[in-house]
């Protein structure tokens, strides 16, 4: 996969946003803060639908201690689109990319968001020479097909029928990512330091009463699932937070990707 060299140095950190070349498509990045030699860059992961803009304040946040990228994947924000369909392997491809432009030999953090953070823990188990830390904010569970077939049975009808088929047929690759999501088990990425942070707010509940309990669960449930990522995993809940937890709890998100920083820096 085309990308940049991974012996990045000093001329090459840049603030603001930067378009990088990977096999012929033009991915949107975007960065700030300073870098320090012996600590960690944090790269930062949107959910599917939302783009780094939706991502600029909680970056802004951690600049002020840490050299903070976020990137559009491909047929997201300001990238192109994809060719065709994409798979876990190939939007990998892309974030291997960036991760050659803007970290370089540094040590990663890398922080996704719903379905980023789905991505960054398929991704740390097969890539833990280049990945240092995790930080899931309230990801996709591994299990989200599963979940949402069982809950929602095929009895169903009304919004809980548009619940289920419309993430349904997302994750057959009806989303503008035309990404494929599948079902897995949560593989072990080590013993990196890694902080699950689920929303606190029921409002799967809300929305849709019958079947919202128990999705609400499953949810749950599905957080629990990304804690087998590492043995030095946590698992935080943002009370009051509905999904966007970086929007509802910027403070507890902001302070638990710096705790993975920091000890990562530690660890040297």
């Amino acid at each position: 996969m085309g990308g940049a060299d991974t012996t990045a140095n000093q001329e090459d950190v840049f603030t603001g946003t930067k378009k990088i070349d990977v096999d012929g498509k033009s991915v949107n990045v975007s960065c700030s803060g300073e870098a320090a030699e012996g600590e960690p860059v944090v790269v930062l992961l949107h959910g599917g639908g939302d783009d780094v803009e939706d991502l600029a304040g909680i970056q802004e946040a951690l600049s002020a201690e840490n050299r903070v990228c976020s990137y559009d994947r491909l047929g997201a924000g300001a990238s192109d689109k994809p060719d065709g369909p994409q798979t876990m392997e190939t939007t990998g491809n892309v974030l291997t990319a960036v991760l050659d432009e803007v970290a370089g030999d540094a040590p990663a953090v890398l922080a996704g968001h719903s379905l980023g953070g789905l991505i960054i823990g398929r991704y740390a188990p097969e890539h833990q020479d280049r990945v240092a830390g995790l930080v899931l904010m309230d990801a996709t569970s591994p299990t989200q097909r599963a979940d949402l077939l069982r809950e929602i049975p095929e009895s169903a009808t009304g919004p809980a029928v548009q619940l289920r088929d419309g993430n349904l047929a997302g994750f057959d690759g009806q989303n503008p990512e035309l990404l494929k999501i599948t079902d897995g088990e949560v593989r072990s990425a080590g013993d990196v330091p890694v902080e699950v942070i689920q929303h606190g707010q029921q409002y799967l509940a809300q929305g849709v009463p019958e079947y919202g309990p128990g999705l609400e669960q499953a949810w749950a449930d599905g957080q629990r699932k990304w804690l087998a990522l590492s043995s030095d995993s946590n698992l935080s809940t943002a009370e009051g937070s509905g999904h966007h937890v970086y929007r509802d709890a910027p403070d507890l998100v902001v302070e638990k990707i710096q705790k993975v920083a920091g000890q990562v820096a530690e660890q040297g």
